[in-house]
């Protein structure tokens, strides 16, 4: 058995009570919290002792939904400033030049970023499958770097020749999809206490796969028990495409092919009207809000106020690396704050006029980065600092100069410009310590990634 005694830090426990602890501590043993409390009241020997005095403590920050792959193709030109359907048709045909050692090699980037963010479990969204490529590459890499895992087995079979949007070059034909999705469930998928890795079946989107497949997949996902994940309204256009292709809005077609259910989420659900959040809330839907790619994508901004209202599950999402061109999920914290705030100025709110109503507040967001972000993955054993739970969270030292003049500890991570996290912890174990990556080595993953970056563009 090993243990490990974090002391002297502000604990932000993310508990029900939303409990807060100065001067706080958490006792592990062999990667579980067994005690959580002021630091009088813990055993004061380990086998390592960490005192994070300044420091603020929070869970482990939940990412749900990425394209690790797209950090190889970050800041091209040519998809600089268009929109998301003209964004992934200038694309396309660079992605199909991937190989297996860049989804390994993507992998480790985008995960070591996320790491540096205080990110501990993350879900990738990995769709195409160019030149023998596989899950498989991807989920070698994460074990490595020591992040969970929610590794989606996505896909696309609708190619422009039967009316999809990506071309027939990055497609797969349906049976291909299902065999691959059930020998990875076989293999990998782990349903227990404080798994590392787990499989989720993600058809891309109602514009790159066929209605057979959104039914083949749901179908088989609840035979094997496992989630089901894919992008849903997150432009005008696709709600166009939708209702030309299939007859419904993006919402309706989901109930038509069965995808609706406690055991689904969406990525963006940007265009959805007040009867289609009632249909998330009904079914316990949950939805991915990545602020940042919207923003970049000019996309829109999710209804998030009324999601939550409605009691809708969200978490958060800093969704592919070329539309965001950053992994830091800390950041979308402070972003998916700040975006819901300019939605209210939009709508007209003013607090003046109704202080009944408030605007998102630091902590907010950091839930939806935490517990929210476990509640849509359906994992009740992280999420949250609590007696039982997974000893995964990340530690900031606030006595550094972006935190000056910062008055509330809690609040500065998220109100403040975003920065490198100083400890992350999965399963108690280091993966940053003092800053630095201590599974791999970065030095050698920028040179890895930058070869291989220039090499798909030349």
């Amino acid at each position: 058995m090993t243990t490990l005694l974090i002391k002297n830090a502000h604990i932000v426990t993310m508990d029900d009570k939303r409990t807060e602890i100065p001067n706080g501590g958490i006792f592990i043993r062999d990667g579980i919290i067994e005690r959580v409390g002021k630091e009088a009241e813990l055993p004061q020997e380990a086998d390592e002792v960490l005192d994070l005095k300044d420091h603020v403590v929070l869970p482990g920050l939940v990412n749900t939904h990425h394209h690790f792959y797209q950090t190889l193709t970050r800041a091209v030109p040519a998809a600089q400033d268009a929109n998301l359907f003209n964004w992934l048709k200038t694309l396309y045909p660079i992605w199909a030049k991937i190989q297996p050692d860049d989804i390994f090699t993507s992998t480790q980037t985008a995960l070591a970023e996320l790491a540096l963010s205080g990110c501990t479990t993350a879900s990738d969204h990995l769709y195409l499958y160019p030149n023998a490529s596989k899950l498989d590459d991807e989920i070698e890499a994460a074990l490595q770097l020591g992040l969970r895992l929610q590794a989606s087995r996505g896909s696309m079979s609708l190619g422009e020749s039967k009316g999809g949007l990506p071309p027939d070059s990055v497609v797969d034909s349906e049976d291909a999809i299902l065999k691959d999705s059930q020998r990875l469930i076989e293999k990998y998928h782990n349903a227990n206490h404080g798994a590392m890795t787990q499989i989720v079946l993600a058809p891309c989107s109602p514009f790159s796969v066929t209605t057979d497949l959104m039914k083949q997949s749901a179908k088989l996902a609840r035979e094997y028990g496992v989630h089901l994940h894919t992008h849903l309204a997150e432009t005008e256009d696709e709600e166009q495409f939708c209702l030309e292709k299939f007859g419904h809005r993006p919402v309706s077609y989901m109930q038509e092919v069965d995808w609706v259910g406690d055991d689904v989420w969406f990525a963006h659900a940007v265009y959805v009207n007040d009867e289609e959040i009632k249909v998330f809330a009904k079914h316990n839907c949950g939805v991915a809000h990545c602020p940042t790619s919207n923003m970049r994508l000019a996309s829109g901004i999710a209804p998030i106020k009324e999601y939550r209202k409605a009691g809708v599950p969200i978490g958060l999402g800093v969704d592919g690396s070329a539309s965001n061109d950053g992994s830091h999920l800390l950041a979308e914290v402070r972003n998916a704050m700040l975006v819901s705030r300019v939605k209210e100025g939009i709508t007209g709110y003013s607090l003046s006029n109704d202080p009944n109503r408030k605007l998102m507040t630091a902590r907010e967001a950091l839930y939806l980065g935490t517990r929210g972000g476990a509640d849509v993955l359906g994992r009740k054993d992280i999420g949250s600092l609590e007696v039982g739970k997974c000893a995964d969270f990340f530690a900031v030292n606030l006595n550094r100069l972006e935190f000056t003049g910062m008055h509330d500890p809690v609040s500065a991570i998220v109100f403040g410009q975003p920065v490198r996290v100083d400890y992350t912890v999965v399963h108690g174990k280091f993966i940053v310590k003092a800053g630095q990556l201590v599974t791999v080595d970065e030095g050698k993953i920028i040179e890895r990634h930058n070869k291989a970056a220039r090499r798909l563009l030349s």
